[in-house]
């Protein structure tokens, strides 16, 4: 159980649960709560499992992102490791000098160690954000192929893993490698102003071996996290 037990009204949009391995895109425009919605997802479901989780965030330290998740008031995990740049710099040490750009098995190393570490109760990941990865990557060519092996390795690992990607506000994500065709789905969590007043809202776009809805479903920040309020209708009003 991952998704629909894990954030307050979630069963709402999946009628079914989310089986790994499973690679998940979550995108949306600037403020439509896509990090808040993967850690408080990952806290709570690590929380009522004991198993493990790794959260790696690209933009910005883990003491100021433990900073911003703390003002939702979603508690830490125990059982949740939370890493950033740095964590990932240091796997310079253990990658050979020719490998010393290539981030993508930098992050292969990181999940392989934990996975030793850990073994099956290694069951959730978090990449925050392929955007930034993208930034720090010298060649963006033959993206599709690298994004392609990528992916694969994650699922290999037998992971639910939830990845971040920007959107822009009415447009589509700025995918370099086709990712939307790769991953098994995608979560978009939007912004509606159609009303005169700001929604934000979650909708899923597409989620292979899962039924779910495809309506527009309001969300907003609770006390410990977020939750999924009921669906939103598009008006075609003046």
């Amino acid at each position: 159980m991952v998704f629909r037990n894990s954030i307050e009204g979630l069963e709402k949009v999946f009628k079914t649960d989310i089986e790994a391995p499973k690679v998940i895109l979550v995108t949306g425009p600037p403020g439509s709560m896509k990090t808040s919605f993967c850690y408080t997802l990952m806290s709570r479901y690590l929380q009522q499992t004991g198993e493990f989780g790794l959260y790696t965030t690209l933009e910005e330290t883990v003491q100021s992102h433990l900073k911003n998740m703390e003002s939702l008031g979603v508690d830490l995990s125990l059982n949740m490791q939370i890493s950033d740049f740095t964590d990932l710099r240091e796997i310079d040490q253990v990658v050979g000098p020719e490998d010393q750009t290539d981030y993508l098995a930098f992050i292969e190393k990181m999940l392989s160690h934990f996975k030793k570490v850990h073994g099956d109760r290694f069951r959730i990941f978090t990449l925050d954000s392929l955007g930034a990865l993208y930034s720090l990557m010298e060649d963006v060519s033959d993206m599709r192929k690298k994004m392609f092996y990528f992916f694969k390795v994650i699922r290999d690992f037998n992971l639910i893993s939830l990845v971040v990607m920007e959107r822009s506000i009415g447009g589509e994500a700025m995918l370099l490698g086709n990712e939307g065709f790769l991953v098994d789905g995608i979560v978009l969590l939007g912004m509606d102003r159609s009303r005169g007043k700001l929604v934000r809202y979650l909708q899923v776009e597409k989620m292979r071996a899962c039924e779910h809805s495809m309506e527009k479903h309001a969300i907003e920040v609770k006390k410990g996290g977020l939750a999924v309020l009921g669906s939103i209708f598009e008006s075609n009003g003046p």
